[in-house]
């Protein structure tokens, strides 16, 4: 947040244990308004639709109940006061594109913040990662905000395939949301500002980089700054870093 964050998206979260490294010791059910008092942010979280029917490219990471996408956990997520959710899948979790299909639906009815929805990679499935079929049917369920994949984050995946992607969302109504989330995020600054320059040019309305800094947890600061200066220059990540969340 200090280095310009606008959102704070918060990883592996665990809504049946909430727990926040290096929070003040407050009751769980205060823990997210306490974070969005510090910081000033909207905040959310991931919550994954996983399939555990399909095979993988992998071997299975399997995830605690809490961090998986259900009515129950989206509505401890409603409860807690979280702005948005982030329907996606970590590496090797076994989420796809139609699992997060019926999850935005589940959604809509259980949580009343934003809801983001898209792959920023395989998470262990052999599948297309973005597809107009997967962006239609994500807006046709009620997402908000369609996530895809940075480019220049994984192989194969082009400037032209996303600004299709991305004309093809927000003709539909829908916002979009590139994702740094195969551990580029720790990548020289340089990397960091060519992958957002080329977003930018795509035309997604927001930018996420992923947590994979020196430990896993938080993006490198430095490129969390990079990234700001990159997309909106100086001045405005300036008035974003000093901006007092008390005044």
């Amino acid at each position: 947040m200090s280095y310009g964050a606008d959102l704070l998206l918060l990883n592996g979260f665990d809504c049946y244990a909430p727990q926040i490294n290096g929070m003040p010791d407050v009751d769980g059910d205060r823990l997210i308004q306490t974070l969005r008092e510090l910081t000033g942010r909207p905040v959310g979280i991931n919550l994954e639709p996983v399939d555990d029917t399909i095979d993988l490219l992998q071997n299975r990471i399997n995830i605690p109940a809490g961090r998986t996408c259900s009515a129950d956990t989206l509505a401890l997520a409603d409860k807690l006061g979280l702005d948005f959710i982030c329907l996606t899948g970590n590496p090797g979790t076994g989420v796809t594109n139609k699992s997060i299909e019926k999850a935005v639906a589940v959604a809509k009815k259980h949580f009343s913040g934003l809801v983001i929805a898209g792959k920023m990679h395989s998470a262990g499935v052999d599948e297309p990662v973005v597809s107009k079929e997967a962006i239609q049917a994500f807006v046709a369920a009620g997402a908000d905000i369609i996530l895809m994949p940075a480019v220049g984050s994984i192989p194969g995946f082009t400037d032209a395939e996303l600004i299709e992607g991305v004309k093809y969302a927000q003709e539909r109504g829908a916002l979009t949301m590139s994702a740094i989330g195969t551990s580029q995020e720790s990548a020289d600054q340089e990397t960091i500002r060519h992958i957002a320059l080329r977003n930018k040019i795509a035309g997604v309305d927001i930018q996420h980089i992923g947590d994979g800094g020196y430990v896993a947890g938080v993006a490198t600061l430095e490129n969390i700054y990079a990234l700001s200066v990159a997309i909106r220059g100086i001045r405005h990540t300036m008035s974003r870093i000093a901006r007092s969340v008390r005044r």
